[in-house]
């Protein structure tokens, strides 16, 4: 039988042996306050602690038990647990080192503002991590049902080291769902651009997340999409198009020009002074670009012709009709693309969007036939004969269209199959599926499910009847769950390209981007008593990941039935430096993926 094991307890009298007490795991350990060596329980007897005295430190056997108290006092203030003053001086400037960094983070600014203006009022200090930054970067976004409602979530911006092909993306974002334990089958939808690695119809992203869960939706952002139909112009427009550009490139690739051009604009009484650089992967350039020209239109007449430009000015003031139209179609595409941005889209409302843009397009291709051109302000209010232009335009209306129904085809064939979605209480029930129509019938005779689709979004509605009209939920939820554009990410690398300057182009970028992009506050208080020693050990169970724990993300589970759609974008770090000040944030939405 083994012999039962005795706990020694520390007695206040040994410290004249010079030692004080610490506690581990329920056990009070000896401690010397002269080397500060811990001895094991069994040694908490006086003899065994004179005889560490003698032995180590025998010079100060004579010394009276005031100065082994003096030297205790200092021990407790280096200790770092929190028995320790250190621990009790620190743990508040811990905790609002936190909140620093937090709001920091959040704001875009670098690190180092703190030691310029926080540090010499709390004399705290916060560390800017460093290292050699690649350039491709993959940022994805997710959207998920929780709790009866669905939530939008930043899940990760990671570097891809090497190439940037489908496999390397999906090994990164593979290493992100076995480290977070998510499941692939509970992936409903993906959205991406349209690079070939993303859309490739064999070795392409969504190819492959197909072979791991093969009812997900494939998505190509409508942004993208929109992006790729606007760009159709006929032959005689785009030589025009392009003329246009020659002179704002003529003007702006010269100092001397720019700041003549500018004092001419000044003294003329000029709305604008300078012209824009058009830059073709901003979405919104081409409108922009265009509308500054024919507002500076006589500034630029006067000035191409006192700088001798006889051939560039001829070509401007013979196609002012030209112009006023380009600039009328592009501002109205403009202001489509800024429709289709922004956050909470889903499929139905981009597909509205679109739907009305197609039915526009064919009202006016009947009122520039009956010689109506109310739709182009800028083209009915120049003078002269205007026969010429009205075939150039029912040509490029015509040719967007097509280039529409192209790129949207879905636009028709979901708008009568889907639409007890949107609208399940006055919808037929013959335009509901087979297998759905019981379901659909008790749903749609519910009092109460019609009064929460009156308060709710669409989203929130189906979400929250997953429990009681599963099938029906289910389905809905997977049109209405993946993303309908990548604006998420694009806004993303615009904050990306914000905090990650060229003077801060070292920085490890991926703790503040989370910070300045994720919609959930990090849990300070776990952080905080994670890093002094807290308490919360219990609650991790000895899980690896404590620092995704100190988020307060109750919804960050892989319990719910249908998770989300997959936002992906993988961007190159290239800095803009064409001096454009067009809105960077609305413009930013060229080359990503995008993920769950």
């Amino acid at each position: 039988m083994a012999g039962r094991t005795v706990r020694r307890k520390y007695s206040e009298d040994y410290i004249k042996f010079g030692f004080t007490c610490q506690e581990k795991d329920g056990m009070e350990l000896p401690q010397c306050v002269i080397c500060f060596k811990v001895l094991g329980n069994e040694s908490l007897k006086p003899d065994k602690l004179k005889l560490h005295l003698e032995k180590c430190h025998p010079s100060l056997l004579q010394k009276d038990k005031d100065y082994f108290e003096r030297q205790l006092s200092a021990l407790k203030r280096q200790r770092l647990d929190s028995s320790g003053t250190f621990y009790e001086k620190t743990s508040n400037a811990v905790r609002a080192s936190y909140i620093v960094a937090y709001k920091v983070a959040q704001a875009k600014k670098p690190h180092t503002i703190v030691e310029q203006l926080v540090l010499p009022c709390a004399r705290e200090m916060l560390d800017e991590s460093t290292d050699v930054s690649l350039s491709s970067r993959l940022m994805v976004f997710a959207r998920y049902m929780v709790d009866g409602d669905v939530k939008e979530e930043f899940l990760f911006c990671k570097t891809l080291d090497t190439t940037t092909r489908a496999q390397d993306v999906l090994e990164v974002v593979d290493n992100f769902f076995e480290a977070n334990g998510l499941d692939w089958k509970n992936l409903v939808g993906v959205t991406t651009d349209g690079a070939p690695a993303m859309l490739g119809s064999r070795s392409g992203f969504q190819a492959l997340v197909k072979q791991r869960a093969p009812l997900v939706t494939g998505i190509h952002c409508f942004i993208h999409r929109e992006a790729l139909a606007s760009k159709t112009l006929p032959d005689y427009l785009n030589a025009i198009f392009k003329g246009l550009v020659k002179v704002v490139n003529y003007i702006k690739s010269s100092a001397v020009n720019t700041r003549l051009f500018r004092k001419l604009c000044q003294d003329m009484g000029s709305d604008f002074e300078v012209l824009l650089f058009y830059t073709s992967v901003r979405l919104l350039s081409a409108g922009n670009v265009l509308n500054r020209i024919f507002e500076l239109r006589e500034e630029l007449t006067f000035f191409l012709q006192s700088q001798g430009k006889e051939d560039l000015r001829n070509m401007l003031t013979q196609s002012e009709l030209e112009l006023a139209y380009l600039a009328d179609i592009f501002g109205i595409l403009n202001k489509l693309n800024l429709q289709l941005q922004g956050k909470c889209a889903n499929l139905f409302s981009h597909q509205g969007i679109i739907s009305a843009f197609l039915e526009k397009l064919e009202l006016w291709i009947g009122r520039v036939a009956s010689d109506n051109l109310v739709q182009f302000p800028r083209v009915d209010a120049v003078l002269g004969e205007k026969k010429g232009i009205q075939m150039q335009i029912l040509e490029h209306l015509r040719k967007l269209r097509d280039e529409f129904q192209h790129y949207f085809p879905e636009v028709d064939m979901t708008r009568d199959e889907l639409s007890f979605f949107r609208n399940p209480c006055t919808s037929d029930v013959h335009s509901v599926p087979g297998d759905l129509q019981e379901e659909f019938l008790e749903l749609k005779n519910d009092l109460a499910a019609q009064d929460m689709y009156q308060r709710s979004t669409k989203e929130k509605f189906w979400a929250s009847m997953i429990g009681t009209y599963s099938n029906l939920s289910s389905h809905a939820l997977r049109y209405l769950l993946p993303f309908a554009s990548t604006y998420m990410c694009e806004s993303g690398f615009s904050c990306l390209l914000h905090i990650k300057s060229k003077q801060r182009n070292r920085l490890a970028v991926e703790s503040d981007i989370r910070c300045a992009l994720s919609s959930t506050a990090p849990n300070i208080e776990k952080l905080w008593n994670c890093t002094m020693g807290g308490d919360d050990d219990d609650d991790n169970d000895g899980d690896d990941n404590e620092k995704d724990d100190c988020y307060d993300n109750d919804d960050y589970d892989d319990d719910y039935e249908e998770t989300t759609t997959t936002m992906m974008t993988e961007d190159d770090d290239v800095d803009d430096d064409n001096g454009n000040d067009d809105n960077a944030d609305d413009e930013d939405h060229s080359g990503d993926k995008k993920r769950r």
